[in-house]
């Protein structure tokens, strides 16, 4: 047996005979360490730019809505790809699943491209526009030049990132995403500490952290460790190099139809991310009435439970190949046995990051900004957001098993209830009427709305559901 295909049956095995909570964990203990120490570099990077001002910190919050819409791309292309590539691994379809890959890659390289050139063209009016006000404006043009110039890393760092996440490969994903995230953190002592940089520093030390760890990402595809592929060859303009299946006609219309497929794949997470663009331009333009201290706490209570949350959605991460292996596979019960393991387990983990970042909330807030206009705003709202961290593995559980199955639409819609559709309405409404806790309270409120309204869509699902395996 060649030795491709011994590795691809050895996969499979793993994929669809292993026990559920050991697959499960398996795979999502490297995505929930490399969430952890991406949150944790961004967190770092908070902390250091905070030690220059109130405004510079204010900064980051600012540019946090331009990396969103680069994630969106990214994780679009990522997860649209990733989740048809592992139902047709699951259904031994190795060949149209690179088709997939390759697509994919070289599709997002040049929506990056084009994003770098225009907001490198616009820069003033984009910053303007994510909620800079005057005084933060120099220090978020000066972040958001570099962050732009590292576009193309970061939006094929989550295309790769998600491809080996869905392959059940996060071990070799957690090697890239964590090489670059230590080296941010270094990068930004050595070059904001060490040669007095400032905010520039910051901004040079995460892009250099993206190239290292996109490279690093590609080793992995190029040293055929994975099944996926990036060779232009298998672009559906032309029959693959091998092929041991019967394939489509090669041409533009396969092409249309495979990148169609990662589009329409990837859309709940294109709305997940760039709603969250979006609300973070409307969060920042509704606490800029209160000035710069309140835009920095909030960017402050954002980047810590995010970080909280990552654990969570880290073991939802590792579901996520595991159902739509499965599910391509017709392995029905393993995808039911699947949700419900991580359900239970993620709830749990999460009651304890929960808990220690709300009883944490005062000395975490004290060091990133000791200051106490930001503090006397970023404790009550962290502890409230942490509280309704209790409800996200619902609707992170029903939007990764819809989008990992190729529900794009159930997936969408519940994509964009925590950013958009729930959170801000909320914001306009409560920020008008109770002011400045009106926008601490808004994201713990659309966090339970949120959880709330997926149920339903869950329990509709499993009845349907054949209780039989096929496969």
């Amino acid at each position: 047996m060649p030795a491709t295909r011994r590795a691809y049956r050895t996969q499979y095995d793993k994929m669809t005979g292993q026990p559920i909570p050991s697959l499960v964990l398996e795979l999502g203990l490297p995505t929930t360490i490399s969430m952890l120490v991406t949150n944790l570099y961004n967190i770092v990077d908070t902390w250091f730019v905070g030690q220059i001002g109130t405004s510079a910190s204010g900064a980051t919050g600012v540019v946090f809505g331009m990396m969103a819409i680069l994630q969106a791309v990214g994780f679009m292309f990522g997860h649209g790809s990733g989740s048809n590539i592992s139902r047709l691994l699951g259904a031994r379809r190795l060949h149209r699943a690179r088709q997939f890959s390759a697509t994919a890659f070289y599709m997002s390289l040049l929506c990056s491209i084009l994003i770098t050139v225009l907001g490198l063209t616009f820069l003033e009016p984009l910053c303007r526009l994510l909620g800079s006000t005057d005084t933060i404006l120099p220090y978020a043009k000066t972040y958001a030049t570099f962050i732009l110039l590292a576009a193309p890393a970061m939006v094929t760092s989550c295309v790769m990132n998600n491809i080996l996440r869905y392959e059940g490969r996060a071990a070799f994903a957690m090697v890239g995403l964590v090489s670059g995230g230590v080296l941010n953190i270094f990068g930004d002592a050595i070059l904001m500490m060490g040669l007095h940089m400032g905010i520039a520093g910051a901004g040079l030390a995460t892009m250099l952290s993206q190239y290292v760890s996109a490279g690093i990402l590609l080793s992995m595809y190029v040293r055929k460790k994975t099944q996926s592929v990036f060779d232009p060859r298998y672009l559906p303009f032309r029959r693959p190099p091998e092929e041991d299946e019967d394939m489509e006609k090669p041409g533009a219309r396969l092409f249309g139809k495979t990148l169609g497929s990662i589009l329409l794949t990837g859309l709940p997470s294109l709305v997940r991310q760039g709603l969250s663009s979006v609300s973070t331009m409307v969060l920042n333009g509704s606490a800029k009435v209160y000035g710069d201290a309140a835009i920095a706490a909030m960017s402050i209570v954002n980047r810590v439970c995010n970080f909280l949350f990552c654990v969570g959605l880290g073991i939802g991460q590792g579901f996520q190949p595991v159902s739509a292996f499965n599910y391509g596979a017709k392995r029905y019960s393993r995808v039911r046995k699947a949700l419900y393991f991580t359900l239970a387990f993620g709830t749990a983990v999460i009651c304890v990051f929960a808990a220690g970042g709300a009883l944490l909330a005062p000395a975490v807030a004290k060091i990133m900004r000791d200051d106490p206009d930001v503090i006397a705003i970023a404790v009550p709202a962290m502890r409230a957001q942490c509280a309704a961290l209790l409800f996200m593995p619902l609707s992170v559980c029903a939007n990764m098993l819809f989008q990992s199955i190729g529900f794009a639409g159930r997936a969408t819609l519940l994509s964009s209830l925590r950013s958009g559709a729930c959170f801000i309405p909320l914001l306009l409404i409560l920020s008008r009427v109770w002011g400045l806790p009106g926008i601490m309270y808004s994201q713990p409120l659309s966090d339970v709305l949120s959880g709330l309204v997926s149920i339903p869509f869950l329990i509709q699902f499993f009845l349907k559901l054949p209780r039989a395996d096929e496969g």
